[in-house]
């Protein structure tokens, strides 16, 4: 199983996941058709899929180009969501294959749309790190704006959905917002090890250009504050006890923040 980011528009990530012995390939978010199906052209990938994290145009905006150039191509997005071009709506719990070896789980991770799906896919093959590509909801760092959803959702998608996965998942986000993420999250915890670990390495990629993604599970345990809401060191910084209400305060930090 081979992940190949495509960098769209200021700082998207679109996605082609594709097994490379048969070359069948999905297509995660692809809102420049004419990019992903070149990326899938030069690594011998056949695009057998689209699927959609959620209905924002930056995300689903180029399903149907993908329709266009690719007649019949199935498209899988959120029940709830209205998803540009959904031919396959999905629930938490649907599953699929990707080919023989390569399999899609959808969880339903609410709160930036109420229908938005991250895809949590596996390989069968020994070596091949499991991999969830999060949309809008779970960033390097930080998690999307409270557009259609409460602190409660966002906490069960993160801190009980995503959190819940194997700690080597691969997790691969929807926008290039890691320094500004983990900017924030300094301000939170600036003696956080694996943080400012973290924000050393990703200030050297940025440097030179090159993408953040992939984090993993275990790693956003260890520094996103979205995800350490349990915790005393985010109670002690939001000045807030029950993990909701230190969801809803972070959030509203991270709302205001205006950088360094």
């Amino acid at each position: 199983m081979k992940v190949l980011p495509v960098p769209c528009l200021e700082d998207n990530y679109a996605y082609l996941v594709f097994d490379e012995e048969t070359g069948d390939a999905a297509a995660i978010d692809p809102v420049w058709p004419d990019q992903v199906l070149q990326a899938a052209q030069l690594n011998g990938a056949k695009v057998k899929m689209v699927l959609t994290t959620h209905h924002h145009w930056d995300h689903a905006g180029g399903n149907n180009g993908m329709k266009k150039h690719l007649k019949d191509v199935p498209i899988y997005g959120g029940v709830k969501d209205k998803v540009e071009g959904c031919s396959h709506p999905v629930q938490h719990g649907d599953e699929f294959s990707i080919s023989p070896t390569i399999r899609v789980k959808c969880l339903e991770t609410p709160c930036h749309t109420k229908g938005h799906i991250s895809y949590f896919i596996t390989s069968t093959l020994e070596g091949d790190k499991p991999a969830v590509f999060t949309g809008d909801t779970l960033f390097i760092g930080g998690c999307g704006r409270f557009f259609e959803g409460t602190p409660d959702q966002m906490y069960n998608s993160l801190c009980k959905t995503l959190a819940s996965l194997p700690p080597e998942t691969q997790v691969y986000c929807g926008h290039e917002y890691t320094q500004k993420n983990l900017e924030f999250a300094l301000t939170l915890e600036p003696k956080n090890e694996a943080l400012l670990k973290k924000m050393e390495w990703v200030m050297h990629q940025r440097k030179q250009k090159l993408a953040t993604v992939p984090s993993t599970i275990g790693d956003e345990l260890e520094f996103n504050p979205f995800m350490r809401v349990d915790l005393k060191p985010l109670q002690l910084a939001t000045g807030r006890h029950s993990p909701l209400e230190v969801m809803a305060e972070v959030r509203r930090m991270k709302d205001n923040y205006k950088g360094r």
